[in-house]
């Protein structure tokens, strides 16, 4: 079996508010956006540690962002990191929530 290897770099940046470094790659039209903490004191520092160097969450883009916020809300997320812009994206709006049985998900503004 061959594997192809075109995987494309589309966009390096580094995210002070967050302080990581935000690789996004694109293979067959799938985006992988990779972080990495820039500072140990990085809101993914702490992930590393605890579940090392694997999948933590799942993007999904919403077109009504404050009220998937509010939905997910009532099914008994919590938010971990309040609506802020990100920089990897054009400034949209991106928030984390966690639910103990699904885990993190991201939400960003379409």
């Amino acid at each position: 079996m061959r594997v192809s290897s075109l995987v494309s770099v589309i966009l390096r940046i580094f995210d002070e508010y967050r302080k990581v470094n935000i690789c996004f790659l694109e293979k067959d039209g799938y985006l992988v956006e990779l972080v990495s903490p820039a500072e140990i004191n990085s809101v993914v520092s702490n992930l590393l540690k605890k579940i090392g160097n694997s999948p933590y969450h799942i993007c999904y883009e919403t077109e009504n962002f404050d009220k998937d916020v509010q939905i997910l809300l009532e099914k008994k997320y919590v938010m971990c990191s309040e609506k802020h812009e990100a920089v990897a994206i054009d400034g949209k709006n991106v928030c984390f929530l966690v639910h103990p049985y699904m885990g993190m998900v991201e939400l960003v503004e379409a």
